[in-house]
């Protein structure tokens, strides 16, 4: 087994997993390769704690106490294939399990506070965080958030470094996409890899949270309570997956904790990649301007 580091956690995987940092110590998480029969089948499973999945044409796993995740694949499957589906839903899965609320959102350092683009899959989540890499800003996530609430407080783990962007985003921040790889082979996307100095690799306070949407101007807007609560149920992570009462209930709290705690902002844009740089000036700006409480009034920043 190899050793990771990834989600302020140790990972020990037989898996190879070069998106993340090799590390050392003692593991918190274990992955590993076993045939799932019968005499684990008949463990009972919460779709919780003890969580059995069965992914088509790809194989089954499980995944146990947030400290372990058993892979029993079909033969023949892409490892790039195998690594995306555990950095991505099946670790969700497994964060969760260890009591964080897992979003989908990408985010980057700025002043020593976490700043988070939150949205659906294609709204611009990892382009819109890229781009803030390339103008300076370290990174902590790409695609999957995961926050620990504990008194008040919203910490954000960092991920690994590398960014999945689509060719024409990529090609805009300036990257040579004949020199990127695609993710794995059904995947569309582009793997860059960060330089580890410009990662940043320990957990910051979550600041603010922009929930993205499209539109015909740029605009930055407050969101009422209500409307972020909403936006968090949207675009938690494995929460279709993960659907025991106990994680069912310990999601709706961490999510009014997080509206209590931490400000959200309605980020609209309309679709034109060489407005990126314009973008990144417009939550500078709206980040210098906007006071360190948490305001839940109707200012609104825009650009034509």
């Amino acid at each position: 087994m190899k050793v990771y580091q990834a989600y302020n956690l140790c990972i020990a995987s037989e898996l190879l997993l070069p998106e993340l940092i090799e590390s050392q110590g003692n593991p918190d998480v274990i992955v590993r390769f076993g045939k799932i029969g019968s005499a684990v089948t008949e463990t009972k499973f919460d779709q919780g704690s003890n969580f059995l999945g069965d992914i088509a044409g790809v194989g089954k796993f499980v995944i146990s106490q947030g400290r372990e995740v058993i892979i029993d694949t079909l033969p023949g499957i892409e490892a790039a294939l195998l690594r995306n589906l555990v950095l991505g839903p099946i670790l969700c899965v497994l964060l969760r399990q260890r009591g964080l609320l897992v979003l989908h959102a990408s985010c980057v350092d700025i002043n020593n506070k976490a700043v988070a683009f939150m949205g659906g899959s294609g709204w611009g989540k990892s382009t819109l965080a890229a781009a803030f890499h390339t103008q300076g800003y370290d990174t902590l996530t790409d695609d999957v958030m995961p926050v620990e609430i504990t008194a008040g407080r919203a910490i954000v783990f960092p991920a690994y470094p590398q960014f999945k962007l689509c060719p024409e985003a990529a090609a805009s921040l300036g990257h040579d996409t004949e020199s990127l790889s695609l993710v794995s082979q059904n995947s569309f996307k582009l793997a860059y890899k960060l330089p580890h100095r410009s990662f940043q690799q320990n957990p910051l306070p979550l600041h603010r949270i922009y929930v993205l949407s499209k539109g015909t101007n740029h605009e930055i807007a407050s969101l009422k309570p209500q409307e972020a609560f909403i936006e968090l149920v949207r675009h938690t992570r494995a929460v279709m997956a993960v659907t025991e009462q106990e994680f069912v209930t310990s999601h709706l709290r961490f999510s009014t904790e997080l509206v209590k705690n931490v400000s959200f902002r309605r980020f609209t844009r309309k679709p034109c990649l060489a407005d990126l740089p314009e973008l990144v000036k417009l939550v500078e700006n709206d980040l210098e301007n906007d006071s360190t409480d948490l305001d839940t009034s109707s200012s609104v920043l825009a650009v034509p």
